[in-house]
């Protein structure tokens, strides 16, 4: 099994990947097909230098935009609140890294939430940072794509933290979580529907939350066989009706192990009990 093993969910009607591949040759191929470009009045020169931009404005005109993402977060969180789950929550400010800051009863130090796109970017798995303020921090990557099936937009995202997880830099992640609206509905299927609640009139399911090993230079296995605790998951999980103590069976693990120049990485992913989903790589 491949690397969509590392979710649970699927999507409803997404291309094989070969299919997209043979699309993705198809479009770079017209740049040779002269005669129907001329039809279309672009040169081959004008066809090549425009696919990246196309490609480009294509992708955010379909793609959710960072006002979409911060009304699902703040939909979450709201629930949270009124859950009593969370006291309070402190909103990014225009302008500034979109950072939640989550008062969370029984924690001693505030959680933050650091809201990313989809885990496959750059952007959303490797620029981020940790505020000092954090007791536990994570990634949520608000995901709309349909181009690969959630466990590989993960498997993606958990190998590119890596770089992050290595270098100097004191960041420290707890987790992350990957969950959007697309979650439960028709178009990306999710096994935990019963226990789905309604957010800003949506049936919405628990999100997929994986935790991260502690930093230590020292090893070359962090957290491979899982068992790394925090606190956050089992109370966003209590937000959909489950109990502390059934929360282990819905929290997964990321594990990394780097030997002989290699990386390794493990990824398991808990949807129930005794139903589990995973991916080693």
């Amino acid at each position: 099994m491949g690397a969509e093993e590392a979710a649970p969910c699927r999507h409803a009607g997404a291309p094989p990947a070969d299919v997209v591949e043979r699309v993705s040759q198809l479009i770079r191929s017209l740049g040779d097909e002269e005669a129907l470009l001329t039809r279309h009045g672009i040169t081959s020169e004008e066809f090549r230098e425009a696919l990246w931009p196309t490609i480009q404005k294509m992708r955010g005109s379909s793609s959710a935009g960072v006002g979409d993402r911060r009304q699902f977060i703040r939909g979450m969180l709201n629930h949270l609140v009124s859950s009593d789950l969370v006291t309070r929550f402190e909103e990014p400010q225009y302008g500034d890294d979109t950072v939640y800051r989550l008062s969370v009863p029984g924690m001693t130090e505030d959680v933050a939430i650091i809201q990313k796109g989809c885990p496959d970017g750059a952007h959303s798995s490797i620029r981020w940072s940790v505020p000092d303020w954090a007791g536990e921090a994570y990634l949520w990557w608000v995901c709309d794509s349909m181009a690969s099936e959630p466990g590989t937009h993960v498997h993606k995202g958990v190998g590119r933290l890596f770089q992050r997880f290595r270098d100097e830099r004191p960041d420290q992640l707890a987790g992350v979580i990957f969950h959007n609206e697309l979650c439960g509905g028709s178009r990306r299927l999710c096994p935990k529907m019963e226990h789905a609640v309604v957010i800003d009139g949506r049936e919405t399911p628990p999100p997929c939350v994986y935790v991260m090993p502690d930093r230590d230079p020292a090893a070359n296995e962090w957290n491979w066989n899982g068992g790394q605790q925090r606190k956050f998951p089992a109370v966003l999980m209590k937000a959909f009706g489950i109990p502390e103590e059934q929360a282990p069976f819905f929290i997964g693990d990321i594990g990394y192990r780097f030997t002989g120049g290699k990386r390794k990485i493990n990824i398991v992913s808990r949807y129930g009990l005794a139903r589990t989903t995973s991916h080693r790589s």
